[in-house]
C-alpha cells in the first residue's frame, strides 16, 4: 500500500516508519518550506510496545520521502491525518480537492461531530481512529513511546471495506486493533482527559512538570469530574475510564499515577517528557461548550487568561 501521511508530527512519523517496516510505502506531505527544514532523514529514539521488553528500544537514522505539494493525480491508497485540534480545518480545506479516490485515516482528537469537522472529504471515503503514541522532537530527534493498541471505529451501523482495510492494515502490522462501537463518544472522553491535562500544563508550564507532581495528577481527576455535566451535555457518556479517574478520591490518583504510571523508566513518561505542544486550544472548545449550556467549570475558568 502507498500511503501519505499529512504532516511529519511525532505520531505520524512513528506510524510511517511502523508500516515501512512492514513492507509499505510511506511519504510526508509538509507546508512549504518545512522540506529543507526538516531534512532527509529523522532520527528515532523510540519505545516500540509491539516488541518484547528487551527490543524495543529503537535508535536509528530512518530517510525519509518529503513532498511540498499534493498533486491532484496522486497514487496514494491511505492519506493518514494526525494534527493537532486546531490544525483539522486548515488540513482538511487544503486536501479536499486534492483526495482523490484515496482512504483518509483522520487519526485526530475531536470534541465535535468529526463527520461536520471533515467536510467536504466525501464520508464514504473516512475512517476514524485514534493512536496510540507520543513524544516530542528534539531538533531532529524523535523521542516518543508507540504503543501496541489502536483505536477504531465507524460511525456507520457496519464497517466499510474501507475500515476493514485499515484494521487489516495495522493488525498485520503488528499492532491491536480496537474497535471502538462508539467511537464518537470514545473520542470526546478522550478529548475531556486530554484537557483535563492541559489545565494542569497551563498551571505548571509543561507536560514534565505535571507529570512529576502528584498533585498535579491529582489536578486532573479535580477537572475531569469538574467536565462531567459537559460531557453529558454534548451527548455523550462517561466512560469507564472517565468514570474511575472522576470517582477515585484525586490524592488516590494522584499518588497512583505518580507511583505506577509516570515513573522516569516509562513508556508513558518518555510519551510526555518531550512534548512541547502549545496547550489551550481544547480547552477553549470545552469552556465554550460549558457557558453555552450554563455549566460551570471554575478549574477551567481559572487558567482562561493563561491560553495565548
Amino acid at each position: 500500500m502507498k500511503i501519505l501521511f499529512f504532516g511529519r508530527g511525532v505520531i505520524g512519523t512513528q506510524y510511517a516508519w511502523a508500516l515501512e517496516q512492514a513492507g509499505h510505502t510511506v511519504e510526508f506531505y509538509v507546508r512549504e518550506g518545512r522540506k529543507a527544514q526538516y531534512g532527509s532523514h529523522v532520527t528515532l529514539d523510540i519505545r516500540d510496545a509491539r516488541r518484547r521488553k528487551k527490543d524495543r528500544l529503537i535508535q536509528q537514522q530512518w530517510p525519509i520521502v518529503i513532498h511540498e505539494e499534493i498533486k491532484e493525480n496522486h497514487d496514494y491508497d491511505l492519506i493518514v491525518m494526525s494534527v493537532n485540534p486546531e490544525q483539522v480545518s486548515s488540513a482538511v480545506k487544503y486536501l479536499a480537492p486534492r483526495v482523490g479516490p484515496a482512504t483518509v485515516l483522520f487519526f485526530n482528537n475531536y470534541w465535535h461531530d468529526p463527520r461536520v469537522a471533515v467536510q467536504p472529504i466525501p464520508l464514504r471515503q473516512m475512517v476514524v481512529g485514534f493512536p496510540g503514541a507520543g513524544g516530542g522532537f528534539e531538533g531532529n530527534t524523535l523521542y516518543g513511546s508507540l504503543y501496541k493498541m489502536v483505536q477504531l471505529g465507524t460511525l456507520a451501523s457496519e464497517p466499510t471495506p474501507r475500515e476493514i482495510q485499515v484494521r487489516k492494515l495495522f493488525t498485520e502490522a503488528g499492532f491491536t486493533t480496537k474497535v471502538q462501537k462508539d467511537i464518537q463518544g470514545w473520542l470526546r472522553n478522550h478529548f475531556a482527559l486530554n484537557v483535563a491535562m492541559e489545565v494542569e500544563v497551563l498551571k505548571s508550564g509543561s507536560f514534565k512538570q505535571v507529570v512529576t507532581s502528584s498533585e498535579a495528577l491529582a489536578g486532573i481527576s479535580r477537572n475531569l469530574k469538574e467536565m462531567l455535566p459537559v460531557l453529558q451535555a454534548k451527548g455523550s457518556k462517561p466512560d469507564a475510564m472517565t468514570r474511575l479517574l472522576a470517582a477515585l478520591p484525586p490524592r488516590w490518583i494522584g499518588y497512583l499515577m505518580h507511583s505506577f504510571v509516570f515513573t522516569p523508566t516509562s513508556m508513558a513518561y518518555i510519551a510526555v517528557e518531550h512534548n512541547h505542544y502549545p496547550v489551550g486550544h481544547a480547552v477553549k472548545e470545552v469552556i465554550a461548550d460549558a457557558r453555552k449550556h450554563g455549566i460551570q467549570v471554575p478549574r477551567l475558568f481559572a487558567v482562561e487568561h493563561l491560553i495565548k
